[in-house]
């Protein structure tokens, strides 16, 4: 009898070992893939804010150190106990629905420099405020953006300013929880210029463009509108939350000024 060789497939085998190394292969991509998503989720979610958040914390002291070391202008108040400038005189602003005057003493500054700070004690927010709203040079910064063609800050007209809500130190994070009466303030070299909360339009489109007027009011939705002239503050930032669909809409009138 003749002995029959076996014969050894190889086939079968060798897709399944294919297989295995494909499927093993998918799955380190998969996990590399999800490592790199996560580092992106915390760069922007974690460290834009530190980075941003640390950089508008010191660009605040170097404007603070600016105006505390000015010498006290020419005919002002003495000096005090030895101390460099005088005691600070306040003064009424307007009433609400007449112009205001005292801003006109702000010209406009260059674009993308901070030159103003912005205080809202409601929500624990100590911000710059810098010409100009484009992302790079202001808004990624942790600063906050005034509009270039509205009033300067105390001036009659329209404020207006802008700011993250989300990511980049996100200084208008707790907007939504402004109510009536509130206190904004803006210092500047000149003055502090103190504003109280009238109104909040809690979500209007991107267009919404007559929310910047000089007397504001919403294009979309006419009930939320001002019709006197006068002294204000408006504060937009994005809504909802880490989404860029709707803007959040937030009006205040001048109270009082402060001079320096």
């Amino acid at each position: 009898m003749r002995e029959r060789i076996p014969v050894v497939v190889q086939g079968r085998r060798t897709r399944r070992s294919r297989a295995v190394r494909a499927l093993w292969t998918g799955a380190e991509l998969a996990v590399t893939l999800g490592a790199v998503l996560l580092l992106l989720v915390v760069h922007q979610l974690w460290w834009t804010n530190r980075q941003a958040q640390h950089a508008a914390r010191d660009q605040v002291g170097r404007l603070e150190r600016q105006w505390d070391a000015r010498p006290p202008a020419p005919g002002g108040p003495a000096p005090e106990d030895g101390r460099t400038g005088g005691a600070r005189a306040a003064q009424s602003a307007p009433p609400a629905g007449t112009p205001g005057r005292a801003g006109s003493r702000t010209p406009a500054p260059p674009n993308d420099l901070a030159y103003a700070v912005l205080r809202i004690p409601r929500i624990g927010l100590t911000a710059p405020i810098a010409q100009g709203v484009g992302k790079t040079a202001v808004l990624n910064r942790g600063y906050v953006g005034h509009y270039p063609h509205s009033a300067q800050p105390g001036g009659a007209g329209n404020a207006a300013l802008a700011g993250h809500r989300n990511t980049h130190g996100e200084p208008f994070r707790h907007l939504d929880r402004l109510r009536p009466g509130d206190t904004v303030r803006v210092d500047t070299a000149e003055a502090r210029y103190t504003y109280a909360v009238r109104r909040t339009l809690p979500r209007t489109t991107p267009g919404d463009g007559t929310v910047l007027a000089a007397v504001p009011y919403s294009s979309v939705h006419p009930a939320y509108r001002f019709t006197a002239p006068g002294a204000y503050l408006t504060l937009t930032t994005c809504t909802p939350e880490y989404t860029s669909t709707y803007r959040l809409v937030v009006w205040a009138v001048l109270r009082s000024t402060q001079s320096r």
